[in-house]
């Protein structure tokens, strides 16, 4: 199955957001190229919150362009067999923490926001990822620096996209 395939496979089956899902559904359907970054009218992305239940914690990467707290994420790429393997993809990478392991039950959320040109959007596909026991990150060249906040630190840090996802993924949890 193709990333574009497994996109449209997974939000149809996404129950939340309806009129958010269709808008990433209608993109994908008008644009074939619509999973890839070279898609300037906006492209799919996949993120994961990096989450350590246990200690009521969730591991944020302040972004080297952005300079702001965020999940770890980005672009899909061709040899990611879905978004979920996307998703688990960048946040190992930008955390440096290995046997990281998706929360079950798919997507936790969707985020379609702007971004600096030359393309125009970003429709996130958000996961939430588990880290596993004694968990240490390792920053990547895409952060100015990576760190553990407990839930309520969370508020003062980050933006209210970043809350969302911390929210709906303590729900499912």
């Amino acid at each position: 199955m193709s990333p574009y395939d497994d996109a449209v496979l997974v939000l149809k089956s996404y129950e939340d957001q309806t009129d958010l899902r269709q808008a990433y559904l209608d993109h994908l359907a008008a644009r074939p190229d619509g999973m890839w970054k070279s898609c300037h009218a906006g492209h799919v992305t996949a993120s994961g919150l990096v989450i350590d239940p246990e200690h009521g914690r969730v591991l944020l990467t302040l972004h080297k362009k952005l300079r702001m707290w965020l999940q770890m994420g980005g672009h899909c790429e061709p040899e990611d067999t879905s978004l979920e393997a996307a998703a688990l993809r960048e946040a190992t990478e930008e955390s440096g923490i290995t046997g990281l392991t998706p929360l079950p039950g798919g997507p936790v959320r969707l985020d379609r926001h702007p971004i600096p040109p030359p393309c125009h959007c970003h429709y996130d596909v958000q996961y939430a990822v588990l880290a596993p026991p004694g968990a240490v990150q390792e920053i990547s060249d895409e952060s100015l620096d990576l760190r553990w906040f407990a839930y309520d630190e969370v508020a003062a840090v980050a933006d209210e996209s970043v809350l969302r996802l911390l929210e709906a993924t303590r729900a499912r949890l």
